[in-house]
């Protein structure tokens, strides 16, 4: 399995970015994709994922009604919509996968991408 993260950057707060997970590999339908962010000094936190099949979506409250997660089957790819970023939004964000169903919770996932870092200035 394989994910490719792209669409960080830098943006000014209130700003909007989009980020791209594209994944491969999978032998089965039966997966979940979610992102997640880490600050400097601080622990990975979930932020959404969405399960493939069902379409499930979950977020972290603190980006709830600002970021959205999507995903497009056909071309195997999962994308966080982020709006109204904050400060406090700026990490690098990772995408990660595994069989099962949606969750934030880090452990959850073994396939995980390169990340791709976000900056949201003042």
């Amino acid at each position: 399995v394989q994910l490719v993260e792209s669409g960080g950057g830098l943006v000014q707060a209130g700003g909007s970015l989009r980020l791209s997970c594209a994944a491969s590999g999978f032998t089965s339908d039966d997966y979940a994709i979610a992102w997640f962010r880490q600050a400097p000094g601080k622990d990975r936190e979930g932020v959404s994922c969405i399960g493939r099949n069902d379409g499930k979506t979950y977020y972290e409250d603190s980006v709830k009604g600002r970021f959205t997660i999507s995903a497009d089957n056909a071309k195997n790819t999962v994308y966080l919509q982020m709006t109204n970023l904050k400060p406090e939004d700026a990490a690098v964000y990772y995408c990660a996968a595994d069989f099962g169903r949606c969750s934030l919770w880090h452990r959850t996932y073994q396939y995980w991408g390169q990340g791709t870092q976000v900056t949201v200035s003042s």
